[in-house]
């Protein structure tokens, strides 16, 4: 049974038809109406699931739906052909025994998709190791079907893509459940569609994707034209393009199918030869003069046949138009009619196209046969997958249809046998007693076809075998000799009273389906499958080896007796019995399709065609089968898992002995005791109300058991994090540990000597620290660097110590961009104190004191001779005083007298040098009037850069930020606001000095 509560509410009906609360047809047919219009196609009956062709593409085959079935229990998941895969899958694999899928329906209820989506799952779920060799019998096998429908598949009335054939196919896996190879067998190839078609239906589509889809010049070898209605053998249903078969993309898919299969090249070029040629039989044409001979009119045509099958065309012709016959050591030669040479022509495109048919068959066999022995693969075990045709019931029944309607009725006796048989071993297996089932035991219609010497079969082989003109009527007249009392068989001879049978023509069989006339015209010549010696001669000489080994036969001589063949009733009936005994032998599971409409729209429900359908299944007496005894069972242990909550005795775990007792305590509990009886090791429950009640009961706890283990999963989860985070940081903070201990023993290993060298470690690569200590080791970089300069300042008197910060400072803003800055000798700053630099020293002191009087400065920082220029580009020699409060400018000719008030030192916006040994300065000053001097008197000392350093000092000191400090070759100034560049001009000039070289361009002249 399936989860109905947790996936299909009530609204969709029931999954199973067995927990039908009435089991008739009128509530059979209403569950499956509402499924269908719900979008639910597909139901069971036990573990029978019913398929309901959806005409369109649904949603319910990608890989994450396989993964919810892969492993599970058919109830375990709503109804689906996965589930009935995966549980013969299953079987194979743990109890190593043989398993079958029966997939049955009428044309066009989806049979080939249904073994297709089977061959996809399987696919899907093993060779989980990835093993080469199993992908490429995976492949195989999945591509056999290519082949298959492009060959035995045609478009009906009833289906675009109908199977006209039957097909079974054992896939073979080894002991781990991988696919290891296959076989497949073939039944009953309706080959009259090759030379016949009704109105709206094609022949085989292999025909038609040979002329709409091969290139121009492959068309053109075969000599067609690219125009199927020039084609008698394809042109007679009027049907040649069909909307939803796309001819050029199969025949696309089908030479990659022949390719992946290892057909040569050779083989397929004789495969298309053949198709073309039996295109090319149906235009023959013959004439007869006299009525007892006849010969080809086409010349031409019968030249392209040879040319085709690789023979001359005097021997097609002889072969068509004439027969050998042997007697009494005589071969003679018989003319044929008109009418003979066409039976006979057309009975040639039959047998060939079989043959091919067959050979391809066996061709794939050969490729996905087992490779190896059992002691290199082990032992292996198959599933068996069996797409056949359904049960018809046409306006006009021939042989044909006598034939799948028997392999039905077969398949129907061995559906009903398996069925109670596996209800009758379970309940004996369980120790419940079981009552015998009524049911309709269709054998009598099985013994009414096959039975020897008085069955259907029989009675047309003795027709066939007699000698003299035997007609179909005469074998009807034999069928109502010998059959006339049996309840099973109607004719018109046996009943007068029925005016809807033809006299001589019509007989009735009663099915378990249904009553199916059929017409006897035709049953003996289809019968007898009659192919004239002379025709299996032809292609068993072809030069085409490939063709010429499909007739093995032909190699006889026209002199030796050979067996009658079987006939084709025979040979069917034969495949049918021995198809039913291999199926006995495997564990059996099924796929009942059925055809909601004859439109194939997704949205009409035709009620009187399902109904049909659903009686000549037998649908509804498999419920009753199933519902005989009980209608549902399950194991203790998964029922008590399903149910505990209901009970105090069992929730939330039951612990008083084993889980029977425990159900035994839930059902006594619910008051459903009297509803139920206990197995050996599964509970079963008589009525489906009781499973319903049980779910309905469970639906309703279900809710609050589930935010009940909503809230206990979140407090796992967030302790389980909790847990983890402390973990997490533990473990963090001793790999932090760790990694810092490291880092310090490799610092002290790199730094333990610096002590004795003579930079202090300056040369040293610091080893790179962690991530998480960056900081830490740019602090521990910063404190070597106050080390070092403490180590260098240490020799040093304090009162050097300012001279040292200037140092530093010009440093800063020079190393790299001046060469020369002067730091190898004593700045004093403070020049024209000194008798040593200046000879009228006493006059500058007094006017400094002056000036500190005045402006009130402190200190005098810098004093030194300079020539100055202005903005009228005049030259004059001047002093220049820089004080913490103001920079003077000082005449020397009139006692160091201060030219103006000073400019104080906050209007200073930034200094400029050259990079060469000139002593030129920039003063940068708010107001676009800057100071533009050259340091003069200097004694060859470097004073320019001492400037730079007092003032970067100075402004570090008391603007806690660095000057704005240029080195540029060639320097821009602002006089009186206007901008001006000067250049440094070195040569043999007794003094520096200054030039106007244009407008804009002052220059420097410097002696070298």
């Amino acid at each position: 049974m399936a989860e109905l509560s947790e996936h299909e509410g009530p609204e969709y009906g029931k999954g199973d038809f067995v927990l039908l609360d009435v089991v008739d047809m009128e509530n059979f047919m209403a569950n499956l109406k509402l499924r269908f219009q719900k979008g639910k196609i597909y139901s069971y009956i036990g573990e029978v699931c019913v398929s309901v062709n959806p005409y369109q593409t649904l949603k319910i085959y990608g890989d994450d739906i396989i993964n919810r079935y892969k492993g599970r229990e058919i109830y375990e998941r709503p109804p689906h052909v996965f589930a009935i895969a995966d549980a013969a899958y299953k079987t194979m694999k743990r109890r190593a025994k043989d398993t079958c899928i029966v997939i049955s329906g009428e044309s066009g209820s989806g049979k080939t998709e249904a073994s297709k989506i089977i061959m996809r799952y399987i696919a899907a779920v093993t060779n989980v190791s990835g093993r080469q060799e199993i992908e490429r019998v995976k492949n195989i096998l999945l591509r056999s079907n290519n082949i298959l429908e492009s060959f035995g598949n045609a478009k009906t009335n009833r289906n675009d893509n109908s199977s006209r054939f039957g097909k079974y196919m054992d896939i073979n896996f080894d002991f781990k459940g991988d696919p290891i190879g296959g076989h497949i067998n073939n039944y009953l190839l309706e080959k009259s569609r090759v030379i016949r078609q009704q109105s709206g239906e094609r022949n085989f589509h292999s025909f038609y994707q040979l002329l709409h889809g091969a290139s121009e010049d492959t068309l053109q070898k075969y000599h067609l034209q690219r125009d199927a209605a020039a084609y008698y053998y394809a042109n007679q249903g009027d049907s040649q393009r069909v909307a939803s078969i796309d001819d050029r993309s199969n025949y696309r898919d089908n030479m990659a199918a022949l390719k992946v299969l290892g057909f040569t090249a050779d083989e397929q070029d004789t495969i298309w030869k053949l198709v073309a040629a039996t295109l090319h039989l149906g235009n023959l044409k013959f004439e007869t003069e006299d009525r007892e001979t006849s010969h080809v009119v086409n010349r031409d045509l019968l030249v392209t046949i040879a040319k085709l099958l690789v023979l001359t065309p005097e021997e097609v012709e002889k072969a068509l138009c004439h027969r050998v016959v042997a007697a009494r050591g005589e071969v003679m030669e018989k003319g044929h009619t008109k009418e003979e040479a066409e039976y006979g022509r057309d009975a040639f495109a039959k047998a060939m196209y079989e043959r091919l048919f067959s050979w391809i068959v066996q061709r794939i066999n050969s490729v996905i046969e087992v490779k190896g022995s059992v002691l290199e693969i082990g032992d292996n075990t198959v599933i068996g997958v069996l797409d056949i045709y359904g049960f018809e019931i046409f306006e006009d029944n021939s042989f044909e249809q006598f034939c799948i309607n028997y392999c039905n009725e077969k398949l129907q006796q061995l559906f009903i046998e398996l069925v109670l048989k596996q209800e009758q071993e379970e309940y004996n297996r369980e120790g419940i007693e079981w009552s015998n089932v009524e049911y309709f035991n269709n054998r009598i219609i099985c013994d009414l076809v096959e039975q020897q010497h008085k069955g259907i079969i029989s009675i047309l082989d003795e027709a066939c075998m007699n000698v003299g003109k035997v007609t179909d009527e005469m074998f009807l007249q034999a069928m109502d000799q010998k059959l006339s009392s049996h309840a099973h068989y109607t004719s018109r001879q046996t009943r007068p009273t029925n005016k809807e049978l033809a006299h001589n023509r019509d007989f009735i069989i009663r099915h378990y389906a249904g009553d199916v006339t059929y017409d006897v015209e035709g049953f003996i010549d289809k019968n007898k499958d009659t192919l004239y010696q002379d025709f299996k001669r032809l292609l068993y000489s072809s030069k085409d080896k490939t063709l010429s080994s499909m007739w093995p036969e032909g190699k006889a001589s026209v002199f030796e007796v050979t067996k009658r063949p079987p006939t084709a009733g025979t040979v069917f009936k034969t495949s049918m019995i021995e198809l039913v005994k291999n199926l006995a032998s495997k564990e059996p599971y099924y796929i009942r399709c059925i055809k909601p409409n004859e439109e194939k729209s997704p949205l009409l429900f035709d009620d009187v065609r399902v109904e049909h359908q659903v009686r000549y299944l037998g649908l509804l007496e498999n419920v009753h089968v199933r519902r005989a005894g009980f209608a549902y069972r399950q194991n203790y242990t998964r029922f008590l898992q399903r149910y505990k909550m209901l009970s105090q005795y069992t929730w939330p775990n039951f612990r008083g002995g084993v889980d029977k007792k425990g159900v035994e305590f839930l059902m006594k509990d619910k008051g459903f005791q009297s509803d139920v009886k206990y197995g050996r090791t599964k509970i079963f429950v008589r009525t489906p109300k009781t499973i319903f009640l049980l779910e309905q009961a469970r639906s309703k706890l279900i809710p609050g058991i589930v935010l009940y283990l909503q809230k206990v999963w979140r407090g796992t989860l967030a302790r389980r994090r909790a847990h983890y985070m402390r973990s997490i940081y533990k473990i963090m903070g001793a790999y932090k540990a760790y990694k810092a201990r490291s880092y310090m023993r490799e610092v002290i290993s790199t730094f333990k000597d610096v002590g004795t060298q003579t930079d202090y470690g300056a040369s040293l690569a610091w080893p790179l620290p962690p991530k998480v200590l960056n900081n830490f080791s740019e602090e521990m970089k910063r404190m070597h660097r106050r080390w070092r300069a403490h180590m260098i300042l240490v020799p040093l008197q304090k009162e050097d110590y300012p001279e040292v910060r200037t140092k530093i400072a010009a440093m800063d803003a020079l190393s790299g961009k001046r060469p020369d800055w002067g730091y190898n000798r004593r700045w004093h700053g403070n020049y024209l104190a000194s008798v040593n630099h200046n000879s009228e020293t006493a006059s500058f002191i007094n006017s400094c004191g002056h000036l500190k009087s005045q402006d009130r400065f402190n200190i005098v920082l810098f004093s030194s001779h300079c020539k100055k220029t202005n903005h009228h580009n005049k030259s004059s020699d001047r002093a220049l005083l820089v004080t913490d409060k103001h920079i003077y400018k000082l005449d020397p000719t009139k006692k160091y007298k201060a030219m103006k008030a000073g400019t104080p030192m906050d209007k200073v916006k930034g200094i400029r040098v050259t990079p060469g040994s000139d002593q030129l300065v920039i003063i940068e000053l708010d107001g676009g009037n800057d100071f533009v001097v050259c340091l003069m008197d200097t004694n060859g000392e470097n004073r320019a850069p001492e400037l730079v350093g007092i003032l970067n000092k100075f402004w570090i000191m008391q603007k806690r930020k660095k000057l704005d400090t240029r080195v540029e070759s060639q320097a821009m100034c602002h006089l009186n606001k206007k901008s001006k560049f000067v250049q440094v001009q070195k040569g043999s000039y007794s003094k520096a000095d200054f030039k106007k070289d244009s407008n804009n361009t002052i220059t420097l002249m410097w002696p070298q």
